[in-house]
């Protein structure tokens, strides 16, 4: 597709014309500048391609930080209507499901750990299993306790002494999502996940000690905790290898069900299932029971991070002051109310690569923030910064209250590989006091900065159209990776 078939609808917004077989428009959320990697990396054709979803409503969606994927751009948002024949779509989720952020805010300040940020970052390395096939965070699991996991989630967690409830008051759907089912999910994922929970896996996945470098409203921050000079810790990590399976085991099932409803599409990565189908309950079940497990693995790093860095700086809990400020997911599909049309309808929500970005009123958001909005997380780079957004009520009008999951990658891990070198990255990172440990050379090559989009550019066409409020940027200082 090219740049020329896109209607510009103002500053920041991009319709993809109905053609053919697409049921409604795409809407392209970027600048000019932002617009040009999307549509060369076919990520715009990707989103017509999901207009072509039976029961979408609205509009076929791509945030600034869009970029090809499986099926769906990772950065894309697609809602369908379950009672007008709406689908289900494990491509609309992807395969680390329930991949997420979490945000903890400390007591630190900067000045506290400069003089040990380096034993800081080797004791969060030593104690926080990371890389491919990463385990051994916790011992593994019998069934009886996957099975728990699947249904419970991050209450699993904290139950077993990882974290507290308060911990679960700001964790989207209390860290466990309703409608799990562990009998949906196979003999081979719940294997495969048994050994790693409590791990942060590699490519992307990152620990990340940060400080509140500006805030740019003291209203929301102080509500969300965040203080100019203040240490952060960021968490970056999903479902490991069980949701990995659980997509693997379902696009088999999908490709059938696709077949047997008679749903003809362009992509056959985009192969789905009514929502209110067995097939599209089943998927459901498991995708959910996935997604709790992702929401325990982050619980169990977060509260290993509290242990650790109490280690090595040697001070208390309450010196710490530990406190997750939001954990938020953005690999999902989500049953949501929204108005569409003037009406309030119930619809299933597909988020890959784009999180969730709710104003105040609405009832997911938590008792704490309901006078600012959902905290909107937004990673850049290890080696740039990070935004805190909060929600909006144009999110709901615009995006079924959607936002950007991250910066977006600008170049492929392959393309990052011909051009980085590790070495190199290393030495420029230190150079600007940001201390790096990861167990591979070539993940931090395929992770470099300049593999990504500017996270600033992104966020500030996230304010400019009114999916994001900015409340504060934090830049990176340690950084652990697989």
């Amino acid at each position: 597709m090219n740049a020329e078939k896109l209607i510009q609808i103002d500053e920041t917004t991009w319709e993809v014309p109905r053609t053919g077989a697409m049921r409604v428009p795409g809407r392209i959320i970027a600048s000019e500048p932002l617009l040009v990697p999307i549509v060369r990396d076919k990520a715009a054709d990707q989103v017509a391609n999901v207009a072509c979803l039976p029961g979408i409503v609205g509009y076929a969606m791509a945030m600034p930080d869009a970029h090809w994927g499986y099926g769906f751009p990772i950065g894309g948002v697609a809602a369908t209507d379950p009672n007008e024949g709406g689908v289900i779509s494990p491509g609309g989720v992807g395969y680390d499901i329930n991949c997420g952020v979490r945000l903890m805010t400390t007591n630190l300040g900067y000045a506290d750990l400069k003089p040990r940020l380096r034993e800081a970052v080797n004791c969060l390395y030593r104690d926080i299993p990371c890389g491919i096939g990463s385990e051994g965070a916790i011992p593994a699991l019998s069934v009886a306790n996957m099975r728990r996991v699947l249904e419970t989630g991050a209450r699993w967690a904290v139950s077993q002494g990882f974290g507290t409830a308060t911990d679960l008051e700001t964790t989207e759907d209390g860290g466990c999502m309703s409608g799990a089912d562990a009998d949906a999910v196979s003999e081979r994922a719940i294997t495969r996940g048994a050994k790693q929970l409590g791990t942060l896996g590699s490519g992307n996945h990152f620990v990340e000690l940060g400080v509140v470098e500006r805030v740019f409203d003291e209203t929301a921050a102080q509500a969300y905790g965040l203080a100019e000079g203040g240490v952060t810790l960021m968490i970056h990590s999903g479902s490991r290898g069980l949701g990995y399976q659980v997509c693997d085991d379902f696009i088999q099932v999908m490709l059938r069900a696709s077949e047997r409803y008679g749903i003809v599409l362009p992509d056959k990565q985009l192969c789905c299932a009514p929502v209110e189908s067995e097939q599209g309950r089943r998927y459901f079940s498991a995708m959910a029971a996935a997604a709790n497990y992702a929401w325990a693995n982050r619980q169990i790093m977060m509260e290993l991070a509290r242990r650790s860095l109490q280690h090595a700086l040697d001070i208390s809990p309450r010196d710490l002051g530990g406190r997750l400020l939001y954990d938020v997911c953005h690999n999902i599909a989500k049953i949501e109310e929204h108005e569409v049309a003037g009406k309030r309808k119930r619809l299933c929500v597909h988020r890959k690569g784009a999180t969730r970005a709710f104003p105040g009123w609405r009832t997911e958001v938590p008792a704490a923030y309901r006078t600012v909005g959902q905290p909107v997380l937004i990673p850049g780079d290890m080696g740039t910064g990070s935004y805190v957004c909060a929600g909006t009520d144009a999110a709901m009008d615009k995006t079924f209250g959607s936002c950007c999951h991250g910066a977006g990658r600008m170049l492929s891990r392959s393309a990052a590989l011909k051009q980085g070198n590790a070495n190199v990255l290393l030495d420029a990172l230190a150079s600007r006091g940001i201390v790096v440990m990861a167990r591979s050379k070539k993940t931090l090559a395929e992770e470099a900065p300049e593999a990504y989009k500017n996270i600033d550019a992104v966020v500030e066409v996230v304010a400019k159209a009114g999916l994001g409020h900015p409340v504060a940027r934090i830049r990176p200082i340690g950084v652990i990776k697989g």
